[in-house]
């Protein structure tokens, strides 16, 4: 009988388009998600092909089932234990070989197994052909190209998927040539534990257990109710090899070793190219951006670019924005007090919670809509992993992991997105290095506090030697990163930097508009959201400080002269200092609380003229001195709510979470001591 609901995986080496063949095939149909017991994001969606309901579930890009990072055992684990009707493989047409790889092992487990093979257009421009039809042959599975891309390129995949989904004749084939003692052991094991599998692929078992993967047989454990290691002829069969001098570790190498080569000779037989105009493009760009000499350099430059743009780009509308969102303010409290409200809830509603999303809003939105999708064109265009190839020795130095320097990097949009990031780092020590250490450069909230007193201070606003200072900025926060990795790397989280296999995808062309979607809805909103719900506990806290008396003074005036005699040892003053502790839910609102209890108000206010924002804080005692102190804090101070709760989330323990809290709070209080100290001598 016919099925007419089926589920289907998507797998595939990252950076092969499998995320573009998702979302052509299932539109704004799909949703993220987590996979059960797994803090690694994936998406599933859905479409309808001849009257049938499919859910595509697309599983993070992997290199191999024999997992190593957090997002390789979640795209495994989907495969083997979710029981889904078949598995759509997309390779990369450039760089094939190393995509059968994984073809390999999948048709080993998944007999319904469709390989697709994606950006046909990419492979005729380097000037590779390939032999379908015989490469069909030889692996026993469907093999479609296509161009995802071109959405109606997919029309062959889906026919493909239909006709394989309705044909109930199963090809077999024994494509990893093993020696006989293996291959014998793993015929042997396979007819013991026969009886107690129902729902995992037989021979795929037995192989893990001559691997002795203790992962998926723990998993394979829970799904079959059997405990391999409790059998003793299975025992004996792994002792018997172990005297051969196989044992379980090497077992494994001849695996892989095997594996590869297979991959390698199916390559050889059917893909075709011209080795004299292959990757010239791609290799002339390397020579500059992977340049021992020039690397760095442009991609200081860049960085500078891409800063200096947000800022120039994002001044006026945060203006205009600024200044419609606390107009619309005026007018909702207008209307409250002609409905005769009591003037507390206008207090709370409004002058409170209302003002302080206003302001993060306004500062929040329009330089992250600018930032993110220029970092994600980047992203888009193959860069970001040359960033971690050209920061991989600083990191190693630092005893750290060289993919640091990519959640870094994200890390000038949002801490918490850096923070989310760093699960692609495989070592669980090396994880935790740059979870502790994101927050040691700028993020987009404290970006416009820095600016302003950049401005104010330093030089003219929107100047590029306003930019050329901020990259300085950011320069020492890396430069601090660094460090604060060796110390972490030398004392709580000893160790030596692991080895990691980084990719280097071609240079694509990047897709404006799906850039300009992903990055406004998966990273921009995302991040405004989260800011947005920390705020309104923040509005409602900062309008009781500034509204509530203790005798004469505020609340907010009171633990102000309290924090004034040590703020002082940091060149700064209680009020700043309060700020800072009120702003925990969003640094965006920092600067507003320092203006609004200066003027003595009872809510946030708006002044975006510079030159009377410098006169109000010269008048409160601001010098140059107190302006660097300044923004050497708000480089170096507490993560916000956001990234505290993200840290809690990925590290599951508030211990680090603690750690990540004072370890840039520690380093700010000092590095301005020092500054205030050395000031005093001139």
């Amino acid at each position: 009988m016919e099925k007419n609901k089926y589920l289907i995986a998507l797998a595939g080496n990252p950076n092969v388009g499998k995320s573009t063949v998702f979302n052509a095939l299932t539109g704004m149909n799909q949703h993220t998600g987590n996979w059960a017991g797994k803090t690694v994001s994936s998406a599933e969606g859905y479409f309808k092909y001849k009257n049938i309901d499919f859910t595509l579930a697309d599983t993070a890009g992997m290199y191999s089932l024999r997992n190593n990072s957090a997002e390789e055992t979640s795209a495994s684990d989907f495969i083997c234990f979710s029981e889904s009707d078949a598995v759509i493989v997309v390779c990369d047409a450039t760089c094939l070989e190393r995509n059968l790889n994984l073809v390999l092992q999948i048709i080993e487990i998944c007999p319904k197994t469709i390989v697709c093979i994606n950006l046909l257009d990419e492979a005729e421009a380097k000037r590779i052909k390939i032999n379908f039809d015989l490469l069909s042959q030889i692996l026993g599975v469907d093999v479609v190209g296509v161009t995802a891309r071109n959405k109606n390129s997919l029309d062959a995949l889906l026919e493909t998927l239909y006709n394989r989904l309705n044909d109930n004749t199963e090809t077999k084939k024994q494509l990893i040539p093993l020696p006989d003692d293996i291959q014998n052991a793993v015929s042997e094991i396979s007819c013991i534990i026969e009886k107690n599998i129902h729902t995992l692929p037989l021979k795929f078992v037995s192989m893990c257990i001559l691997e002795n993967n203790t992962d998926f047989l723990k998993k394979a454990i829970q799904s079959e109710n059997i405990d391999f290691s409790e059998v003793p002829e299975i025992q004996n069969i792994k002792s018997s090899l172990a005297e051969k001098g196989l044992t379980s570790e090497k077992i494994t190498d001849i695996i892989t070793s095997e594996t590869i080569k297979k991959a390698s000779e199916i390559s050889n037989q059917t893909v075709h190219y011209n080795e004299s105009s292959i990757y010239n493009r791609d290799r002339k760009l390397d020579n500059i951006f992977l340049s021992k000499h020039l690397g760095i350099p442009v991609m200081i430059i860049l960085l500078g670019f891409i800063l200096w743009i947000t800022i120039v780009g994002a001044n006026y509308p945060s203006e205009l924005l600024g200044k419609l969102l606390f107009k619309l303010g005026d007018i909702m409290s207008n209307g409250l007090q002609k409905l005769d409200t009591p003037k507390w809830l206008d207090g709370i509603l409004i002058q409170g919670i209302y003002k302080v999303l206003a302001w993060v809003v306004s500062v929040m939105l329009p330089p992250m809509a600018i930032f993110f999708p220029m970092f994600t064109l980047l992203e888009d265009f193959g860069y970001l992993p040359r960033i971690a190839f050209n920061l991989d020795r600083g990191f190693r130095f630092a005893n750290a992991c060289g993919k640091q320097a990519i959640t870094m990097a994200m890390g000038f949009g949002c801490n918490a997105c850096g923070v989310t990031g760093c699960r692609i780092i495989d070592s669980p020590r090396e994880r935790l290095i740059a979870i502790l250490t994101n927050n040691f450069v700028p993020c987009n909230g404290r970006f416009p506090t820095i600016i302003m007193i950049i401005t104010m201070f330093f030089v003219t606003a929107g100047s590029v030697l306003s930019a050329i200072i901020l990259l300085g900025v950011i320069i020492i926060g890396v430069i601090m990163t660094l460090i604060m990795s060796k110390v972490l790397s030398m004392t709580v989280l000893k160790g030596i930097a692991s080895s990691f296999t980084l990719e280097l995808p071609p240079y694509r062309k990047p897709q404006f508009t799906k850039v300009l979607v992903r990055s406004i809805f998966d990273r921009t909103i995302f991040v405004l959201a989260r800011a947005c719900i920390a705020s309104v506990p923040c509005g409602l806290l900062i309008w009781i400080f500034a509204n509530v008396h203790i005798g004469d003074n505020t609340i907010l005036s009171v633990v102000a002269n309290f924090l004034d005699p040590f703020a002082s040892l940091m060149g700064l003053d209680g009020v700043i200092l309060i700020a800072f502790i009120l702003g925990f839910p969003a640094n965006e609102i920092v600067f507003p609380i320092i203006l609004m209890t200066y003027l003595t108000q009872g809510s946030l206010i708006e002044i975006s003229d510079t030159i009377q924002l410098h006169a109000l804080l010269a008048d409160n005692g601001w010098t140059i001195k107190t302006a660097l102190c300044m923004m050497t804090f708000t480089m170096f101070h507490f993560p916000c709510a956001t990234t505290c709760m993200t840290i809690k989330k990925e590290t599951g323990s508030l211990k680090w979470t603690a750690l990540s809290f004072a370890l840039p709070t520690i380093t700010g209080i000092l590095i301005c001591m020092i500054i205030n100290a050395v000031s005093m001598l001139f």
